[in-house]
């Protein structure tokens, strides 16, 4: 057997930080090199011994790009996990599509409370790589949105949520990286009610700013002018703006701006928020993609947001309001966010342990359905669920 170049490298990379993760780490470490099949070299054996810590049960759901499978670890069958089998994409070199090895590098790096935890990795005999991440039972955040009938939430909830989705980004680019796709149904929700970012499939480092971008990232309903604009230098402040449709969406349970097209996107942020004109935004007539999109409108002022979103009060609206500022240099970041004094204002964020969750099950179905989709798969058609993927290999060499 051998393994696969991307779970050997991750196994190189991470043999400490995400083998030492429990007390039988030790093994993979400190085995003679003489131990086990005399086929297997180190790595190998490396390999063996992180699948061997974990027990793979039912398969939870298949898809084209992966199948998962609930799990638990051997020395502990209480501690479940979700096994995320990707397949093997023969378009691809070594057989590992892009987005996929986006997604473990910044797992590997991205250690918080408040973002999927990667567990492990190990390559199967059939060269397929193999995730192991934390089983978070109770589904995504957009579950609980939706479900207008079942499920109650006032605004003490939705600042616990927004606390949780506003912690994780704040981290992201504390460490450089843009996580560019944050919507509802990749926050998920683990069995103690915390909120978990997910699917980091288009998530990439921006150390470098002067490195051109895509704009071709963040599902439409959440993706700031900037981007519709066809920028290709951009901050955290693409975040900012999809953060601030989340959080607006909490609010009305429906989405903010659910455009049908990039120009219908336009068009809705233009009367919603305001159209953006040299005035308000320098600079921005000389993006390659402006159009101001029929007549324009005058930037909505705070009785306009208070009429919509006042259940969360006039500081919950002057956050939103700071997410949603047309000009991304104008924009909150995720610290000063996290520094509002919304946070201090009544009612305090409901304790995680007593967040509203989702009855009658389903959580499962859920995780699986959640998981097998590939990452870095912009979500552009909504209901429809037709997706328009991001082209890694045209940004080879330039940008990404």
């Amino acid at each position: 057997m051998a393994a696969s170049p991307f779970a050997v490298d991750a196994l190189k990379q991470s043999a400490h930080a995400i083998g030492n993760g429990n007390n039988s780490s030790s093994s993979s470490t400190q085995r003679p090199l003489g131990a086990g099949p005399a086929t297997l070299d180190l790595v190998e054996q490396m390999n063996e011994d992180e699948k061997k810590k974990y027990v793979k049960g039912k398969k939870l759901g298949e898809g084209t790009y992966a199948n998962v499978y609930l799990g638990h670890a051997r020395h502990d069958p209480s501690l479940l996990v979700a096994i995320k089998k990707i397949k093997v994409q023969k378009e691809y070199r070594d057989g590992m599509a892009p987005d996929a090895v986006r997604e473990l590098t910044h797992l590997q790096e991205l250690r918080h409370p408040n973002i999927i935890s990667l567990l492990s990795a190990f390559s199967s005999k059939d060269q397929n790589l193999n995730l192991v991440l934390e089983f978070l039972p109770l589904g995504d955040l957009e579950m609980l949105i939706r479900d207008v009938d079942r499920v109650r939430y006032g605004a003490g909830d939705i600042k616990a949520w927004m606390g949780m989705l506003t912690r994780a980004v704040w981290f992201c680019h504390d460490n450089y990286v843009l996580h560019r796709d944050i919507k509802p149904n990749n926050l998920l929700i683990a069995a103690d009610g915390e909120v978990k970012l997910a699917d980091f499939g288009l998530a990439r480092g921006f150390a470098d700013p002067g490195q051109r971008m895509t704009a071709n990232v963040i599902t439409r309903w959440y993706r700031p002018p900037e981007l519709l604009y066809g920028a290709r230098h951009y901050s955290g402040a693409v975040d900012v703006w999809s953060v601030g449709t989340v959080f607006a969406e909490l609010i009305i349970r429906t989405p903010y701006l659910p455009g049908d097209s990039d120009l219908d996107m336009v068009r809705l942020i233009c009367r919603a928020i305001g159209t953006p004109t040299e005035d308000n935004w320098p600079g921005v007539t000389s993006l390659k993609e402006y159009t101001a999109a029929g007549d324009v409108h005058p930037v909505a002022d705070k009785a306009t947001y208070m009429n919509r979103f006042g259940s969360v009060g006039p500081e919950g609206v002057d956050l939103l309001m700071r997410t949603l500022i047309l000009d991304p240099r104008k924009r909150i970041t995720a610290r000063e966010m996290l520094e509002h004094k919304w946070w201090r204002t009544d009612p305090r964020p409901t304790r995680k342990e007593d967040l509203p969750r989702k009855s009658g099950g389903g959580g499962e179905e859920k995780v699986a359905a959640d998981l097998k989709r590939r990452p870095g798969v912009v979500d552009d058609d909504g209901k429809a669920k037709v997706a328009r993927k991001l082209d890694f290999g045209g940004a080879i060499g330039g940008s990404k």
